[in-house]
Protein backbone atom coordinates (compact mmCIF):
# COMPACT_ATOMS: atom_id res chain seq x y z
CA UNK A 1 0.00 0.00 0.00
CA UNK A 2 2.96 2.15 0.60
CA UNK A 3 4.29 2.03 -2.64
CA UNK A 4 1.15 2.44 -4.22
CA UNK A 5 0.51 5.82 -2.28
CA UNK A 6 4.12 6.82 -3.02
CA UNK A 7 3.80 6.19 -6.62
CA UNK A 8 0.42 8.23 -7.14
CA UNK A 9 2.29 11.49 -5.42
CA UNK A 10 4.91 11.07 -7.14
CA UNK A 11 2.53 11.20 -10.46
CA UNK A 12 0.46 13.82 -8.69
CA UNK A 13 3.55 16.09 -7.92
CA UNK A 14 4.72 15.14 -11.87
CA UNK A 15 1.53 16.74 -13.32
CA UNK A 16 1.92 19.66 -11.32
CA UNK A 17 5.14 20.36 -11.81
CA UNK A 18 4.37 20.25 -15.93
CA UNK A 19 1.14 22.67 -15.17
CA UNK A 20 3.39 24.79 -13.64
CA UNK A 21 5.76 24.84 -16.30
CA UNK A 22 3.59 25.23 -19.59
CA UNK A 23 1.58 28.28 -17.19
CA UNK A 24 5.35 29.66 -17.17
CA UNK A 25 5.20 29.75 -21.35
CA UNK A 26 1.71 30.49 -21.67
CA UNK A 27 1.43 34.43 -21.94
CA UNK A 28 -1.43 36.52 -22.04
CA UNK A 29 -1.20 39.10 -25.31
CA UNK A 30 -4.95 40.57 -26.06
CA UNK A 31 -6.65 39.27 -23.65
CA UNK A 32 -6.13 35.44 -24.60
CA UNK A 33 -3.40 32.60 -23.91
CA UNK A 34 -0.94 31.87 -26.24
CA UNK A 35 -0.05 28.35 -25.75
CA UNK A 36 3.59 27.37 -27.08
CA UNK A 37 2.19 24.06 -28.40
CA UNK A 38 0.40 25.82 -31.07
CA UNK A 39 1.13 27.63 -34.07
CA UNK A 40 2.17 31.24 -34.90
CA UNK A 41 -1.40 31.96 -36.61
CA UNK A 42 -3.20 29.57 -34.32
CA UNK A 43 -2.38 31.71 -31.36
CA UNK A 44 -2.48 34.76 -33.32
CA UNK A 45 -6.16 34.90 -34.16
CA UNK A 46 -6.77 34.64 -30.87
CA UNK A 47 -5.44 37.47 -29.69
CA UNK A 48 -8.24 40.96 -30.17
CA UNK A 49 -4.99 43.24 -30.22
CA UNK A 50 -3.51 41.60 -33.59
CA UNK A 51 -6.76 41.67 -35.89
CA UNK A 52 -5.63 44.20 -38.26
CA UNK A 53 -2.16 42.17 -38.34
CA UNK A 54 -4.69 38.68 -38.63
CA UNK A 55 -6.11 40.52 -41.41
CA UNK A 56 -3.29 41.17 -43.12
CA UNK A 57 -1.82 38.34 -43.29
CA UNK A 58 -5.06 36.44 -44.50
CA UNK A 59 -4.75 38.93 -47.34
CA UNK A 60 -1.21 38.41 -47.99
CA UNK A 61 -1.73 34.69 -48.34
CA UNK A 62 0.76 34.14 -45.98
CA UNK A 63 -1.63 32.16 -43.24
CA UNK A 64 0.10 28.33 -44.74
CA UNK A 65 3.73 30.31 -44.01
CA UNK A 66 3.25 30.96 -40.66
CA UNK A 67 1.65 28.28 -40.13
CA UNK A 68 4.86 26.33 -41.43
CA UNK A 69 7.17 24.38 -39.53
CA UNK A 70 9.29 27.32 -39.40
CA UNK A 71 11.36 28.39 -37.06
CA UNK A 72 10.64 32.27 -37.41
CA UNK A 73 10.61 34.86 -34.79
CA UNK A 74 7.59 37.54 -35.76
CA UNK A 75 7.91 41.10 -34.52
CA UNK A 76 3.51 40.99 -34.65
CA UNK A 77 2.72 44.77 -34.74
CA UNK A 78 -0.36 45.50 -32.78
CA UNK A 79 -3.68 47.53 -33.39
CA UNK A 80 -2.22 50.55 -32.01
CA UNK A 81 0.71 50.05 -33.83
CA UNK A 82 -1.05 49.76 -37.62
CA UNK A 83 -3.25 52.30 -35.93
CA UNK A 84 0.04 54.83 -36.66
CA UNK A 85 0.12 54.44 -40.00
CA UNK A 86 -1.22 57.47 -42.12
CA UNK A 87 -5.16 57.13 -42.30
CA UNK A 88 -6.34 54.96 -45.51
CA UNK A 89 -2.65 53.09 -45.65
CA UNK A 90 -4.24 49.45 -44.24
CA UNK A 91 -7.61 49.67 -46.26
CA UNK A 92 -5.10 50.40 -49.38
CA UNK A 93 -2.64 47.34 -48.52
CA UNK A 94 -5.10 44.72 -48.09
CA UNK A 95 -6.75 45.42 -51.63
CA UNK A 96 -5.57 42.17 -53.93
CA UNK A 97 -3.76 44.81 -56.27
CA UNK A 98 -1.74 45.88 -53.19
CA UNK A 99 -0.55 42.22 -52.01
CA UNK A 100 3.04 42.10 -53.36
CA UNK A 101 3.75 45.33 -51.16
CA UNK A 102 1.61 44.10 -48.59
CA UNK A 103 3.78 40.89 -48.01
CA UNK A 104 7.17 42.61 -48.28
CA UNK A 105 6.04 44.76 -45.16
CA UNK A 106 4.46 41.98 -43.62
CA UNK A 107 8.11 40.17 -44.18
CA UNK A 108 10.10 42.61 -43.13
CA UNK A 109 8.64 41.85 -39.68
CA UNK A 110 9.73 38.73 -39.86
CA UNK A 111 13.05 36.61 -39.32
CA UNK A 112 14.21 33.07 -40.42
CA UNK A 113 14.58 31.18 -37.54
CA UNK A 114 14.01 31.24 -33.57
CA UNK A 115 15.31 34.82 -31.78
CA UNK A 116 13.82 34.94 -28.07
CA UNK A 117 15.15 38.06 -26.36
CA UNK A 118 18.34 36.68 -24.55
CA UNK A 119 19.47 35.58 -28.07
CA UNK A 120 18.88 39.11 -29.67
CA UNK A 121 20.10 41.21 -26.05
CA UNK A 122 23.40 38.34 -26.57
CA UNK A 123 23.27 39.72 -30.32
CA UNK A 124 23.28 43.52 -29.69
CA UNK A 125 26.13 42.88 -26.84
CA UNK A 126 28.00 41.03 -29.38
CA UNK A 127 27.66 43.87 -32.10
CA UNK A 128 28.44 46.60 -29.50
CA UNK A 129 25.19 48.10 -28.92
CA UNK A 130 23.62 47.17 -31.94
CA UNK A 131 22.71 43.74 -34.25
CA UNK A 132 21.30 43.62 -37.76
CA UNK A 133 19.13 40.78 -38.83
CA UNK A 134 18.16 39.97 -42.28
CA UNK A 135 14.64 39.78 -43.03
CA UNK A 136 12.37 37.11 -44.66
CA UNK A 137 11.85 39.67 -47.17
CA UNK A 138 15.12 40.19 -47.40
CA UNK A 139 15.56 43.49 -45.55
CA UNK A 140 17.44 44.63 -42.54
CA UNK A 141 16.47 45.58 -39.30
CA UNK A 142 19.05 46.75 -36.86
CA UNK A 143 18.34 45.98 -33.12
CA UNK A 144 19.36 48.02 -29.98
CA UNK A 145 18.78 48.52 -26.31
CA UNK A 146 17.08 51.19 -24.52
CA UNK A 147 17.14 50.39 -20.84
CA UNK A 148 15.21 47.34 -20.54
CA UNK A 149 13.81 47.56 -23.93
CA UNK A 150 14.87 45.90 -27.20
CA UNK A 151 14.06 48.67 -30.03
CA UNK A 152 14.04 47.82 -33.64
CA UNK A 153 15.44 50.30 -36.41
CA UNK A 154 14.11 50.00 -39.63
CA UNK A 155 15.78 50.55 -43.01
CA UNK A 156 14.05 54.25 -43.17
CA UNK A 157 15.15 55.25 -39.68
CA UNK A 158 11.95 54.28 -38.62
CA UNK A 159 11.80 52.51 -34.27
CA UNK A 160 9.58 49.88 -32.75
CA UNK A 161 9.82 49.14 -29.09
CA UNK A 162 9.23 45.43 -28.05
CA UNK A 163 6.48 45.48 -25.66
CA UNK A 164 5.48 41.85 -25.09
CA UNK A 165 8.94 39.57 -25.58
CA UNK A 166 8.97 35.96 -25.56
CA UNK A 167 5.78 34.66 -26.69
CA UNK A 168 6.76 31.24 -27.41
CA UNK A 169 5.06 29.43 -30.29
CA UNK A 170 5.48 25.45 -31.51
CA UNK A 171 7.07 27.15 -34.47
CA UNK A 172 8.99 30.34 -33.39
CA UNK A 173 8.53 33.31 -31.45
CA UNK A 174 6.31 36.51 -31.00
CA UNK A 175 7.91 39.53 -29.88
CA UNK A 176 4.85 42.34 -29.48
CA UNK A 177 5.73 45.52 -30.78
CA UNK A 178 4.31 48.80 -30.86
CA UNK A 179 5.12 50.22 -33.83
CA UNK A 180 5.02 49.13 -37.66
CA UNK A 181 8.80 48.76 -39.60
CA UNK A 182 8.98 49.51 -43.00
CA UNK A 183 11.35 47.96 -45.45
CA UNK A 184 13.01 50.84 -47.78
CA UNK A 185 10.73 52.09 -50.41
Amino acid sequence: MMKLSSFIFAMCLLVFSNTEISAQDTKMVGGAAMYPTKNIVENAVNSKDHTTLVAAVQAAGLVETLQSEGPFTVFAPDNDAFGKLPEGTVETLVKPENKDMLTGILTYHVLAGKYDSKSIMAAIKKGNGTATFKTVSGGELKASQKGNDIILTDENGGTSKVTIADVYQSNGVIHVVDTVVLPKS
